[in-house]
């Protein structure tokens, strides 16, 4: 499940009502899907879309997006340094960005202009749209892999636009996971 850490609050969102609350104050929604996922690890794109086509039908519907296409990464994709490079850098799109992980995790930072900046880290099962014109950049886990169902309003996908400001030097791109206990502050003796 999705958590949501907001850096300048010292704050950390784990509940999914509490998390789409948030995110809701920023135009962005995110959604839980409950299947199994499990089951599609060795499965090709095709067999993934058609696993998902009644959700992903709903979304369409509901979000006007004409086609859907599954990106896998994995750390063996040749020039996958240049290819992230796209993505770490904080940019806005023309359109929705919305994404289901099939599989995999990662870290999107949102940067909005009435909030401060806070991280998404998403993971298997997964729904979020990021609406168009949101400020925000992604980055993969140590593990480098993230399979996702993308949806487009346009079949000739999104085209990021950069932002240049450089807030997206001063935030780690960290993934900590659910089992993350933020380390303390101070250190306290046990007598």
């Amino acid at each position: 499940m999705a958590s949501i850490t907001i850096p300048s609050e010292d704050r950390t969102l784990t509940e999914a009502q509490e998390i789409s609350e948030f995110l809701g104050r920023f135009g962005i929604w995110y959604r839980r899907y409950e299947g199994n996922t499990e089951s599609l690890e060795d499965c090709t794109d095709d067999e993934i879309l058609a696993a998902f086509e009644a959700p992903i039908a709903k979304l369409k519907q509901e979000g006007g997006y004409v086609t859907a296409d599954v990106i896998n990464i994995t750390p063996d994709i040749p020039n996958l340094d240049a290819m992230l490079a796209k993505f770490d850098k904080e940019h806005w799109h023309d359109e929705d960005e919305v994404r289901f992980i099939v599989e995999g995790n990662g870290l999107f930072h949102i940067s909005p202009a009435d909030g401060p900046v806070f991280r998404i880290e998403v993971t298997e099962g997964d729904m979020i749209n990021v609406p168009r014109g949101t400020h925000h950049w992604f980055h993969l886990c140590s593990d480098r892999r993230i399979k996702a169902i993308r949806l487009f309003q346009d079949v000739s996908g999104w085209t990021p636009h950069y932002t240049e400001s450089g807030k997206d030097e001063g935030f780690a791109p960290l993934c900590f996971g659910p089992s993350y206990i933020e380390p303390a502050t101070e250190i306290e003796s046990v007598l």
